[in-house]
């Protein structure tokens, strides 16, 4: 027994000692039968309830029902098994302190040195579609978080399980007689946050159902769970991780965190991701997918998601520098590289529909032709998304920019109106440079961007560095800034104007918004405001 490892040997023995008690209870029952054979075979007198109680006896296990043990039968519909002092003295007992034993021994209760439960599939019954409030609330565990916590607390005596993957190595532990204390705290570590992210699923759930209207909840918990180790963060002297969000706003999200990879070694090569109907291709580098590479997958991911029709897009460091739509979308791809092709090398190429040839048979023969080609599939996700980003102490939230073009309205300020082949192109790059970083400058036409300028503190230099991209063919093409432009004479307004911008979308808002209606009305070029901002940081 735990209390002989432990050194008590002088303690006073309980009405059970010398038998070793497992107590199970599962909703999931992956795995109980090894289990519960493993236990017996061990020597251990199995406790149980309900279900897990009948699915052990009819594998073969001897079961002692926990009303045997409490002497007080199931009541209020199952909601009340095990919340019994029979049970939890048991478990929460010390087996180094006598008065703890004596207790015991006192009121005929025997100890538990094993407790294996998990819970009631609460996340799975909220996220499976329409569920009444009353259903959910039904589906709230109550016994099996009090079990839980209580073997975990006391995980020097006790072992606590709430994952059938650790049947095995549970059962070896207890075969070979080991008294790893890490062991225990593992376990205990990985019961109390299985519970924690049990009620932060419900938590979120019962926020949801009670303040409908309100976004922003005083306190709230994201339950991250490990995807994978990356084999370095941003730079390779930083270690880094990849964490999915488990959150119930986030199921059937999709999004790359949710990807599923078909084919691909990590190696470098072409590399595609299916969303949907959807497809994405992309290059990276030799090894499997970095911090940066998760970075400039999820950029391209919601850029070309953005598009109803065909679209291509180039990403390289989060930036969009290639963007084009066409219906052939091949065709799209080599306009989206041509934007910028010295970018373009070595960064990920995105594309929101199928590509000729991706078929099953067409799956198969881009397998064959490179072990290298990386596969995912993943989904759009939906609107109203909540954005958080950390900073030093602390967290920043906000909301998702859903906002597409048929969301606003363009208005026109100059004399001259856009035709409406030019109102088109600004609406395609204002929908660019939205994903571009401020200060951004997107140059587009004919769904096509021709050039952009990114992250630079003088908005100028972002429309000078555009305007390189895009040469010549800058004349008679829109002009789109994810801000307004502070100045307009001698400053970035005329600079478009006098290098052949036929149309310019930006918010409007600054103080000197009419020098920049004068100066497009003097050039002849069409001004548009949307009263929306894009930055982007």
């Amino acid at each position: 027994m735990a209390a002989t490892e432990a050194g008590a040997s002088t303690a006073p023995e309980t009405k059970l000692s010398g038998v070793k008690q497992a107590l199970i209870s599962l909703s999931d029952k992956t795995g109980l039968a090894d289990l519960g054979n493993g236990l017996q075979r061990l020597g251990f007198s199995i406790i149980s309830t309900g279900g897990t109680a009948s699915s052990l006896e009819a594998a073969g296990v001897n079961v002692t029902k926990v009303e045997e043990i409490t002497h007080f039968p199931e009541m209020l519909d199952g909601r009340v098994k095990t919340l019994h002092p029979s049970i939890h003295g048991g478990i929460l007992a010390r087996r180094d302190q006598e008065h703890h034993l004596k207790a015991l021994n006192e009121h005929g209760i025997g100890t538990f040195d094993v407790v294996v439960v998990n819970l009631y599939p609460f996340y799975n019954k909220v996220t499976s579609g329409a569920i009444c409030f009353e259903d959910g609330i039904e589906n709230i565990d109550i016994g099996g978080p009090t079990l839980i916590r209580a073997a975990a607390k006391n995980h020097k005596d006790v072992l606590v399980v709430v994952d059938h993957n650790d049947y095995p190595s549970l059962l070896a532990y207890l075969e070979g007689k080991q008294d790893d204390q890490n062991f225990r705290r593992m376990l205990a570590w990985k019961a109390f946050e299985h519970v924690a992210s049990y009620d932060s699923a419900v938590s979120e759930w019962l926020w949801k159902q009670s303040n409908k209207g309100d976004t922003f909840p005083p306190s709230f918990t994201v339950p991250l769970s490990l995807k994978s180790t990356l084999r370095y963060g941003e730079n390779p002297h930083q270690k880094a991780a990849f964490y999915g969000d488990k959150s119930l706003s986030l199921v059937n999200a999709g999004g790359i965190a949710t990807a599923i990879q078909h084919h691909g070694k990590n190696s470098y090569g072409i590399h595609t991701l299916v969303f949907s109907s959807l497809v994405y291709i992309w290059c990276l580098p030799l090894q499997e997918m970095s911090y940066n590479n998760y970075l400039d997958a999820d950029a391209a991911w919601n850029c070309v998601s953005e598009f109803d029709k065909p679209t291509c897009v180039v990403v390289k460091h989060t930036n969009p520098c290639g963007v084009a739509s066409r219906q052939d979308i091949l065709e799209a791809y080599r306009l989206a590289v041509k934007a910028d092709p010295v970018s373009a090398f070595g960064g990920i190429v995105a594309f929101n529909t199928t590509i000729d040839g991706y078929t099953e048979k067409g799956l198969e023969v881009l397998k064959g032709k490179s072990k290298t080609l990386r596969i995912l599939e993943a989904k759009r996700s939906g609107k109203g998304m909540l954005s958080l980003r950390q900073v030093n102490g602390g967290w920043l939230a906000q909301e998702s920019d859903d906002l597409t073009p048929e969301d606003i309205t363009f208005m026109k300020m100059s004399d001259r109106a856009p035709e409406d082949s030019e109102l088109s192109d600004a609406k395609f790059a204002w929908l660019c440079v939205k994903h571009v970083k401020s200060n951004a400058i997107v140059i587009a036409k004919n769904n096509c961007m021709l050039g952009m300028g990114s992250g630079q503190p003088n908005r100028r230099e972002s429309l000078r560095i555009a305007f390189q991209k895009a040469g010549e063919e800058a004349k008679g093409a829109a002009l789109a800034s994810d801000a307004f432009f502070p100045f307009a004479w001698n400053d970035a307004v005329e600079e478009a104007c006098q290098s052949g911008i036929a149309v310019i979308a930006q918010p409007g808002g600054s103080i000197r918004d009419n020098d920049a209606v004068d100066c497009c009305n003097k050039y002849g070029v069409s001004l548009l405001f949307t009263g929306v901002r894009h930055f982007r940081h």
